[in-house]
This record gives C-alpha cells, structure tokens and sequence, in this order.
C-alpha cells in the first residue's frame, strides 16, 4: 500500500528522474487522500464538453457535463445533450457514442449554456484544455455569463507533474487510479474530480518558496493560476524559505556527476570489437534476442554491422544504403557501444528527425543498455535554443514580457502574458525536478512565447558570467554529462552547428553514425547559411528598445542608483539614439529588398517569389537601392554597436551583471551587420545569394537576404572529416542505382584519399516484390501541358475509386494541389470517399494524425510529406506521384551549379529527384506485412531516357506501364490478389 499503480505511474515517469521526486510521485495518490486544501475544493466546478470537431469555426457543441466539487465529493451535477447546427461526423460519433438520435430533441447550444450558466454561478471552473471548452462555450450567446474565471488544469498539470512523459487526461487518470476517461463529457468530468487533489498535492511537493515567487510574478496580469500558487504557498510551511533555483539545481548536480570519456583522438590506439564478437550478439543467444521478444535474424542487418565495425576497426568511412527493414539503429549501435566501452570513449549517432532520436533514446537504447553485460550510459543532445536557460528565466519572471515580439491572433494582451506567465511557471518547476533535459515537451504555446525569452544561442550564452554556469546550467550539465556518456545521440543540425564552432558545443567524438543521412547536406546548407531576415530583425530591435522601452530603458532604470550614474545614463542615451537611427536604416532597406519584386520572375509562390541575386540582378537600379540602403544600415549598426560597447565597458565597472546583460542584447546587431555586408558586397564565391520576398507589401517584414553554401560537400572534406577517425553515412535512400556518387559529392568523401571509405548498398529485408506494384500512367500529356491536370484528375478518381480511399498523393505544387482537391472533392464524396488537402496554414502535424486515425480517408499534400511519415498496415494503401520532383529551374541554387558547371542538371537535380521519389516510395511499405501501390503519373518516365534512372532505383521490380484509363481496373484486380 502507499502507491498508486506504480507500473502504469512508473511507466509515465521519464527516465532519468531523480529517486526522490519519483518516490514523492508513486505516493501520490496516498499522500492527497489526507490533505485538505480548504477554499481550492470549496464550490469549484469541474467541466467538460464533446464537439462536432476541432475547428471552433465551423463545428457545435454536442455534449455539456458540469459537476461541483466539494473536498473530496461531488455535491451536484450537470449534463445535457446539446443539438449541433449540423449532423454530428461519423468519426465522432465513433469517438463518442453519441448519435445523432441523441442530439436531435436536445436543447439549442444557447438553451443548453443558459441552464449552464445557472449551474455554475460564476464559480471558478476547472477544465482541461479550459480554451478549448471555454471558447466553445463563449461562442454561444450568453456563454460569457458562465464564469470569470477558467482554470486550465492540462497547464497546471504541467507544472504539478513535469516528470510525467504525458499530461493527458486519460494517461494520468488511469495512473493515479481516478475514474477512466472514455470521450465522454461526464467520464472525463469525472476522472478530473478524482485528480484534482493530486495535482495540487504535486504542487504544494515543489521547492519551498517557489509557489510564492510564480504567485508574486507581473502582478499587473489577470492570471488564473496565480491564485491557486498563492494560496498553496501560504499552506503550512510552504513559504517559510526563501527560493534559490541555484541552490535546487546544485543539489541535483551532485546526483548527476560522472566521468568525463577520452578524446579517441588522442589516444594512442584504438581497439574495434571483433567481427565475431559483433555477430554473435545476433545469435539466438546474443544480446540483441535479448532485447525483443521476437527477433528476426536478417542477413542485411548482420552485413551492415560488420561494415561498421570494419569501419571502426580501420578508422575508414563508410556510405550504407540499407533498404527499409534491414534494422540499421541496432545493426550500427551494437557495434558502435562495443567500441565505445572497450576504449573508455564517446560515440555519437546523429539523426535528422525527432522520432528517430526519440525512437533511439526512449527504445532502442535502454533495451541495449538492459540486454549488454555491465549496461549501456547514453544521452541525447539537443541545440542550444532547446533547453531553458536559468538566467533568462529568471529575467523572465522579474522583467517587462515581450508583449510586441509575439503575434496575438486577435487575443489579448492580458491573454498572450498568461501564455508567458504559464511557460514561467512550467519551465520553473520542470528545471527543480529534471538534472537534465529540453524545453520542448513542456507544452509552452511557443507561438505566443518567443524562444529567445526562455533560452539562448552560442553568441548571446553568458557562459563564465552567468550565475548558473557550468553544474547548475541545463544546457552545460548536459553536455558534461555527455563527455561522460558511452552514446550521445543529437541530431544533424547541432552536429554541423558543432563543426563550425570547432568542436565547442559537442563532446569530442571521433566516431559517428550520420543516420538519415539522405538530409546531411541539405540541412549543413540550411544551418551554414547567412540570413537577414526583416521579421526578425524588427523585434531584435523591439527587445532591445530605447529610452522609454525594452533593455535599454531598464537598464536606464537599474542604474540610476548606481555611482556614475549620470554618465551611465547619458551613454546608454546615446546608445539608445543609435540604435533607433539603426532600426530605421534597417527598416529602410526592406523597403529596397521589396522593391526587387519587380525584377523576379513570376513562377513563385501565391504569395512569395525567391530571386537569384546574380551578376543581372546586382546590374539592376532596383539592386543598387539595396546595396545604398544596406551600405546606409551597415554604417547605423557599426555605430551602435560601438556606442552599446563603449555603454558596456563603463557600466562593467560598476554593474558587471548589468554590462552582460546589455552585451547579450547587442549581439544580434553584430551579426546583423556582418549579414549585410556579406551579401550586399557578394564578394565570397562559396555562396549563392538570393531574396525571399513577398509579393504583398503588407508582408515586408517577412522577406529575406540569404547567403547559402554552394559546394556542402567541400566545407566537410576541410573541417570536419580529417578531425574524425570514422563516420558511417547511412539512409534508406542515398544511391541512385548502385551509383553513389551524387551523395558522396555532397559529404565530401570523394574528396578523400584511396581506401579512406566505401559504398555499401544493402537491399531490403522485405519483399518488396511481391508486396508493392509499381504502375507508370505513360499516356498522360507532359505535365506542362494544359491537357494534364484534367487528364491527372481523371486518373487520380479511378485511383481513389479502386482503393475505397487510403491513398496519399504528394504533389510537388500548390497551385496542382488545390486546383485538383477541389475538382476532386466533390466527385468522391459523391461516392462516399473522404479528402483532405494541406491547405495553407494548416498544421502538418494534425494532418497526420487525421489521416493516421481514419483508414478511409486519402489525403493531398506537399513536401512535408514526402519523407519522415510512417503509417503502417491499412492506413495507408496507396501513394501516387503526379510530377517528378525536379528543382525549379529558377531555384538560386541551380541556376548558380548552371552558370559554374557543365551539365548541372545531371549531376546534381536529377539524382535528388530519384531520391525524393525514393523517400515518397517509402511511405508506403513500413512493416514486413504492409502492402501497397504506387502509381507514378508522369509520362516523362517513358518518355525520357532518364525514365530508367527512377524506374530502376525503386525498391520494388513489379512494374507495370499501363494507359491511365485501365489503372483503376489493374488497381482492383491486383487488390483481390493481395488483400
């Protein structure tokens, strides 16, 4: 007794939580059964509702159920059918249970909110989610009346429970033994009564000091949770200590500490596990049977991991094509933690995607840590601006909130700083319980709460200044604690960011996996990249203010007591003046880069249009209104940024905290500067420049200057490549045929010497044959010809007709996309099948789960799709590609490798386009008993010879070329043949 279910609650708890704060979690649920918390359960009302849908736009309530909660009992209840302004969406009446019969003599919503209102009284309710009901609630006339005050429990379970993986109400309901949530208003209603006392047990377990410190923060903000903090900070003896995040954080320092690895390179040797004692942990007795309860052996998988080892063993490099389900992560992490235990050294794996560094850290490697003799450490690694930092933070809770730096989509002031108040408050307590760990799971809207006020970069981190610096800074904690780790797991962009830094972000690893490497060079060019973005400009200006705003004016403030401080003042004044000359000549030259709108071509976006700034374009008076207009703010920034130094270096004297602060604030402005010099001037040759604009005026701030890398591959060959003693590139999709030398161009490896690396291209462990048809529509018109896209929406009908739905098609545009989904719509709704399009502005991420959770619905989207997106089994049954995905031809990029070499095209956009097909063909097969078909609609591929290219590096050898009338008819016979 004295614990919940801990197997379902242990399960929640993230791994690497200290022991004392699990403990306090696992009794819990004991511990609330004794605690009174006097007026927070007097008369509250717990409240939830069911919805035709998600959109508050366009669907009705459904279902309302209230109840009064009184200590630990409900005293009174209120529930009620709601009928909708429509028919209630199969879907949900799935989720739900609700029918449309139990909606249909229901009271109206304004009915059914005015009894609800009465119900209530304008006690505080508890929601979770509280916008979501509450917004649905206050669409209704008269909804407002309902209550003043709306507390958002999913909130404050984040700040209750941070160690817990997930904040779902079902998740924690089942965990700590409450009633079982079943999407139904009333249950879920319910489940929270029963959580209720224990979440404001978990908050009252938080460090001494810290509930009155959040209740205390930006008094001038109407903020529901500040009540709860302030009164459970009184309780007992909650408040009788001072809080000091430093002091918390030193404790959990301690805990933490370990020894820092060897730099393989500068040891004297190396010693690679065995060939033989690599395979045998394959065996039926090895250790990776042991860490799964059904492992296959698969050839490839075990050629794979020789490769690595051989790869370890030599110091060479190696480019491994391994087809979808050899089983790479184990196939390079048991040879890559043998090594790394035998040399008493750091290995790394880096990753493009989140899953599968989150399928790394939270699977595969504690099942290796658990199945090897003597265990496994590991640790992932994020960018800087992915964990908190200590120092912002607590400038957070003290400082004016960056109102401006944020958009507020009609909300509030008062309503964007609850935003902010609530991220405060969960990073504040999430940072108390975790030695380590990042921001991103935390839940913060981070569209209302601007990174830079919770982290920093490599430029503006205070580093040896900051308070926190090194044990107590998440940031820093974790990268010691990586030196101390067999396997760091991070993911491309820091490893790159690492290269330019020269190895100061990263512990020193000499030996990597570069998994997805398909992405390597593609997101090197994206983070080695030069930007000078308006929008990001103007509220780098925003933070830094001026005499009456933002740092400057609280640094006014702060040094008025100060010795000297008349002469602090009157530097920080002149420096204010600068800065607002700098902001204006900035804004000025967007003005000028907008203006070249008239100069690009008109094959851009709706809305945007990217321009090559080229030598025609540099000849143009439109491009010398930007150099002038860059020259006057290069000129504006040079001088306030002297004038910040020169205001830095006096007030180091007598406020060293204060002259930090305002030098982090002046980094940007730097960069900013050497920005615009760099591509105004055009002068370095390892870039290609170009505009991003937009084709609104409205827009300006949104445009951007942007200098990329050309040749990726070569700034690997000289700064990274020589520094490592072996990396392993490896992808499902980085050969065109058996040809790799499009991808080793792109790393640099074909820039070594003889024997320093070698192509391994491993097929797949499925039968790709047998289950994935191939089908080529040769008889379209060409995809430039007006006939096509009538002719492709014909084709795409029989497509959907013969699958029953379940079909993603991946365009390479748009203006294809959206012309096709309307004329489409229509025409298969008519015969019962279900569409969705990625509209503009949707989310990427609810699309997904939409399509994952509906294996009838098809879906058309764009780019975002094409890789990283596994739906295995029935969901997804078909892919359909309309046109290859060639590069523009006004891409700056390729019209740059153009004008410099002969034959660009072949060398470089069309075996990118043979991967890209490559990663969409992909989607489709994800487990061994996966079946599918891929319908490729562009003519092109008979009809040119580079046809052979595509149709050769598919995974699968069953295709068939067919008229696009009889693709419908072959889908369906090929159906009752496999499914």
């Amino acid at each position: 007794m004295g614990r919940s279910d801990s197997t379902t609650l242990a399960d929640l708890i993230l791994p690497g939580t200290p022991d004392e704060v699990r403990e306090r979690y696992l009794t819990l649920a004991e511990r609330a059964l004794a605690r009174d918390f006097g007026p927070l359960e007097d008369g509250v009302v717990v409240l939830d509702t069911e919805t035709t849908g998600l959109s508050f736009k366009d669907c009705s309530l459904i279902e309302i159920s209230a109840a009064r909660l009184v200590g630990r009992e409900v005293v009174d209840r209120f529930e009620t059918f709601v009928h909708p302004s429509g028919p209630i969406p199969p879907e949900i009446q799935r989720l739900t249970g609700i029918t449309n019969a139990d909606v249909t003599d229901a009271p109206s919503a304004r009915d059914a909110v005015a009894a609800l209102a009465d119900f209530v009284g304008g006690a505080p309710v508890l929601a979770h989610n509280a916008t979501f009901d509450r917004t649905f609630v206050e669409a209704v006339p008269g909804g407002a009346e309902v209550s003043n005050t709306w507390i958002d429990t999913l909130s404050l379970s984040r700040v209750a429970l941070p160690r817990l993986s997930t904040h779902r109400l079902a998740d924690m309901a089942e965990a700590f033994g409450c009633a079982s949530v079943t999407h139904r208003a009333g249950d879920d209603v319910d489940a929270l009564c029963g959580l209720w006392r224990i979440l404001l047990t978990a908050l009252s377990d938080l460090p001494s000091g810290l509930l009155s410190l959040l209740a205390a923060m930006h008094e001038e903000v109407t903020w529901p949770l500040r009540p709860i903090f302030s009164y459970l900070g009184t309780m007992g003896d909650a408040g009788t200590a001072p809080f000091s995040l430093k002091a918390v954080r030193a404790a959990l320092a301690r805990e933490a500490r370990g020894e820092q690895r060897a730099d393989a390179g500068e040891l004297d040797g190396t010693v690679a596990p065995s060939i033989e004692e690599v395979e045998a942990g394959f065996a039926p007795d090895g250790v990776v049977p042991r860490m799964y309860e059904r492992a296959e052996r698969r050839p490839e998988q075990i050629a794979m991991a020789r490769e690595v080892t051989e790869a370890l063993a030599t110091s060479t490099h190696r480019a491994i094509e391994a087809g979808t389900g050899v089983g790479k992560s184990i196939a390079y992490l048991l040879p890559m933690a043998l090594f790394a235990r035998r040399n008493g050294v750091t290995v790394g794996v880096a990753t493009k995607t989140n899953a599968l560094t989150d399928q790394l850290v939270s699977h595969e490697l504690p099942a290796l840590a658990a199945a090897l003799p003597g265990g496994l450490t590991f640790m992932s690694l994020k960018g800087y601006d992915h964990y908190p930092c200590l120092h912002r933070l607590d400038r957070a809770a003290s400082e004016e909130l960056p109102l401006a730096a944020v958009p507020h989509d009609g909300r509030s002031d008062n309503a964007v700083a609850c935003d902010m108040l609530t991220a405060i408050a969960v990073t504040y307590a999430y940072c108390c319980q975790s030695p380590d760990g990042d921001v991103d799971a935390l839940g913060i809207r981070w569209r209302y709460v601007p990174r830079q006020m919770l982290t920093t970069t490599p430029g503006e981190c205070l580093r040896t200044r900051c308070p926190y610096f090194p044990n107590e800074c998440p940031l820093h904690g974790a990268r010691r604690r990586a030196a101390c780790s067999d396997v760091v797991v991070t993911n491309h962009s820091l490893l790159l960011r690492n290269v330019v830094s020269e190895g100061k972000i990263l512990p020193p690893i000499r030996h990597w996996v570069v998994d997805e490497a398909h992405g390597f060079e593609a997101e090197a060019r994206r983070q080695w990249a030069v930007e000078v973005s308006g929008e990001e400009a103007r509220a780098a200006f925003e933070l830094l203010g001026g005499a009456s705003t933002g740092v400057l004016h609280n640094l006014m403030v702060q040094v008025m007591p100060l010795d000297g401080s008349t002469l602090l003042t009157g530097l920080l004044a002149k420096a204010a003046s600068c800065v607002s000359r700098a902001s204006v000549c900035v804004a000025d030259l967007f003005v000028a880069v907008h203006e070249l709108g008239s100069v690009a071509r008109g094959d851009g976006g709706y809305d945007a249009v990217t321009l090559w700034i080229g030598e025609d374009v540099r000849g143009t008076s439109e491009w010398q209104a930007v150099s002038d207009a860059g020259q006057a703010a290069a000129d504006a920034l040079d001088q306030a940024v002297r004038q910040l130094a020169d205001a830095g270096e006096a007030l180091s004297q007598e406020a060293p905290q204060l002259a930090s602060d305002l030098g982090e604030s002046a980094r940007f402005l730097r960069d900013l500067f050497a920005g615009i010099r760099l591509i105004c001037e055009g002068a370095d040759p390892s870039y290609v420049y170009s505009a991003q604009l937009s084709r609104s005026r409205r827009r300006i701030a949104s445009e951007k200057l942007v200098a990329e890398k050309i040749d990726v591959g070569a700034d690997l060959a000289q700064r990274w490549l020589p520094e490592m003693e072996s990396v392993v590139f490896t992808s499902a999709t980085i050969a065109v045929g058996d040809d790799f030398s499009h991808f080793d161009h792109a790393v640099g490896l074909d820039t070594l010497g003889p024997g320093s690396h070698r192509d391994v291209r491993l097929e797949s462990s499925f039968d790709f044959d047998s289950h994935m048809s191939v089908i080529v529509a040769r008889d379209l018109p060409a995809p430039n010809d007006r006939a096509y896209l009538p002719s492709l929406e014909d084709l795409l009908y029989d497509v959907h007709v013969a699958m029953g739905g379940s079909v993603l098609t991946l365009f390479t545009n748009r203006r294809d996309m959206e012309r096709a989904y309307e004329s489409l719509r229509p025409r298969l709704a008519a015969v019962g099948l279900d569409v969705a399009c990625q509209e503009r502005g949707s989310s990427p991420r609810r699309l997904r789960q939409r399509f994952l959770e509906d294996r009838e619905l098809s879906l058309m989207a764009l780019r975002s799709f094409w890789e990283g997106f596994d739906a295995t089994g029935d969901t997804l049954r078909c892919v359909v590609i309309p046109k290859l995905p060639f590069a523009s031809p006004n891409d700056p990029l390729v019209r740059e490798r153009d004008l410099r070499e002969d034959r660009a095209w072949w060398k470089y956009s069309l075996p990118e386009a043979v991967i890209s097909v490559k990663q969409a063909a992909g989607r489709l097969i994800r487990s061994s008993t996966d079946t599918g078909v891929l319908v490729l609609a562009d003519s092109r591929l008979t009809t040119k010879g580079y046809g052979r290219l595509f149709i050769g590096s598919l995974p699968s050898g069953s295709v068939t070329r067919l008229e696009a009338a009889n693709v419908g008819r072959f889908i369906g016979m090929w159906r009752a043949g496999h499914e």
